[in-house]
């Protein structure tokens, strides 16, 4: 749980290291007590555009998942903040890289997820961050993983994104496999204090199972966790930051990322990327095609893409992605 807040608001945010007040607001994982998070003094200066307070800033989206529970709580669902920051000890093609992927994403990301957080104060019972909160292994953003999620802040998880694994040293390339991600398992389970690639937490008697998804594969050790989960009997709402795709999502996809600026036809486009590797790997295909038919399922948050989209998964689960935090990006959603 995280402690309480140590700054006065008449401070503000600019005599305190912003660093210091976001892993203070992060603590304890990718789910998290909003409660105790805690809530940070207008700096005009600071803010891309005037508001009275930083808590504005974020563009919400709005859903409602019914299992029939005996109390409702709701939860702040963000992903792909990307932050990139450095240290000393970061080489100096890590640090101009890093300069690079600031200004490409706008320079706010820092500033994005704490005033995400600070929102969650007082309007949501848990946060959800599912992948790429950073944007490739350096020192500083491990530090910063560290600080977030050191083992004495307790053992709530969070959904890797495939930049965690992102190594970008040596002119390698990431690539989207198994193989290219055990590089980084390593210097990955150091920095997070839990079971990156499955695990599991139980709020308000719902399994929040956060997975490593991050190309849009399962793994077969994955399938086999994730039975032991489903025999537990309780409903059970799946994190990852790849979603699984859908004609809708496919289209939206193509729609966004493609290079046409205007729909021409509504017809699903062809397979590719993530959802090609989905729909083409064996152990991907057979346990989605068993996750469409499990009733204990009751929805699925997913991020990767940067835009928001929902659609139907199966009777009883809807997919909902999450655009890019970034951006400001967050969507609250209310469990009954």
């Amino acid at each position: 749980m995280i402690t309480g807040n140590r700054l006065n608001a008449k401070q503000g945010i600019n005599q305190m290291d912003r660093r210091e007040f976001i892993t203070g607001m992060l603590a304890s994982g990718a789910l998290v007590a909003a409660a105790d998070l805690p809530i940070p003094a207008a700096e005009p200066s600071c803010l891309p555009f005037p508001c009275k307070t930083p808590r504005s800033y974020i563009s919400l989206g709005y859903h409602h998942i019914h299992i029939g529970l005996p109390q409702p709580f709701s939860v702040l669902h963000i992903s792909d903040t990307h932050l990139a920051l450095t240290a000393e000890a970061d080489p100096p093609d890590k640090v101009a890289f890093a300069k690079r992927r600031n200004e490409g994403f706008g320079g706010n990301q820092a500033r994005a997820l704490a005033n995400s957080l600070a929102w969650a104060k007082d309007n949501a019972d848990y946060v959800i961050h599912t992948g790429d909160l950073i944007d490739f292994q350096t020192v500083g953003n491990l530090d910063f993983v560290r600080k977030c999620f050191g083992a004495e802040k307790g053992t709530l998880a969070a959904a890797m994104g495939n930049h965690e694994y992102q190594r970008r040293q040596d002119g390698e390339k990431p690539k989207p496999t198994f193989d290219y991600n055990a590089l980084s398992e390593k210097t990955l389970a150091e920095a997070f204090p839990f079971d990156i690639n499955l695990q599991s937490t139980v709020v308000h008697g719902v399994n929040f199972v956060t997975m490593s998804q991050v190309y849009g594969l399962v793994s077969e050790a994955q399938v086999e966790r994730f039975r032991a989960e489903r025999a537990k009997g309780l409903p059970i709402v799946l994190c990852m930051h790849v979603p699984f795709t859908t004609e809708h999502i496919r289209r939206a996809v193509s729609k966004f990322w493609g290079r046409s600026k205007k729909f021409r036809s509504a017809a699903a486009p062809k397979l590719h990327g993530d959802a090609l590797r989905q729909e083409t790997d064996p152990v991907t295909c057979a346990f989605v095609a068993d996750l469409r038919k499990e009733p204990l399922l009751k929805g699925i948050l997913a991020g990767h893409l940067h835009f928001d989209v929902q659609d139907r998964f199966s009777p009883t689960a809807i997919e909902y992605v999450v655009g890019g935090n970034f951006l400001y990006h967050g969507q609250e959603i209310l469990f009954t």
